[in-house]
């Protein structure tokens, strides 16, 4: 399996352009991860940007992930992409026992709250934003109330990664692909991004 491959199941399962700028921010930042700890950039790379591919075809708790491991695996993704997919919803009972595993489920959630973060930006971007401008949305529980804040302290924890640590490290990997994800703004990358 490799990154094009992966790309056309997304594409041919998702529609929202939203959910696929979520999915390739998921993706950025496992791939950060795994240049960070010396994994494999491209399975972890392929992990994050599969995770949700069946979101719109699957959008309930009974349904996502679960439903969607047979598809992966008639599709040849490898069974440790598929376990890394199951492992990242708390419903499936499918443990995280490996570091990629437990990557995911850390990448996941936050990736959310910090696109929302920079959409309220008065420059709409990344490049600006910094882990602190988080922390302050983040103490506003009414702030996308939807992003489960329990869960991302937990999966942080899990990963072994302090939160503020792993929010300045999802934001500058989020970076690398600002302008694809649509979260570039109106600003420049700068040499530090």
């Amino acid at each position: 399996m490799n990154r094009d491959e992966a790309f056309a199941i997304v594409t041919e399962y998702v529609k929202n352009e939203n959910l696929i700028h979520h999915m390739l921010a998921v993706e950025a930042a496992m791939r950060f991860y795994a240049e960070k700890l010396g994994q494999d950039t491209e399975l972890w790379g392929i992990t994050g940007l599969l995770h949700d591919f069946d979101w719109e075809i699957h959008p309930t708790l009974e349904e996502h992930p679960q439903a969607g491991a047979p598809i992966l695996r008639a599709r040849g993704v490898p069974e440790d992409i598929v376990r890394a997919i199951l492992s990242h919803a708390d419903h499936t009972g499918v443990p995280r026992v490996t570091l990629m595993e437990k990557a995911l489920y850390a990448c996941d959630e936050i990736t959310g709250l910090i696109t929302a973060v920079a959409l309220v930006r008065p420059s709409r971007s990344l490049y600006d934003l910094t882990a602190a401008s988080v922390k302050k949305k983040w103490k506003e529980r009414s702030f996308a109330a939807g992003a489960n804040r329990e869960e991302i302290a937990r999966a942080a924890e899990e990963f072994g990664v302090e939160l503020w640590e792993h929010v300045e490290n999802v934001i500058t990997a989020m970076r690398r692909i600002a302008p694809e994800i649509g979260l570039a703004g109106n600003l420049q990358p700068s040499s530090q991004g």
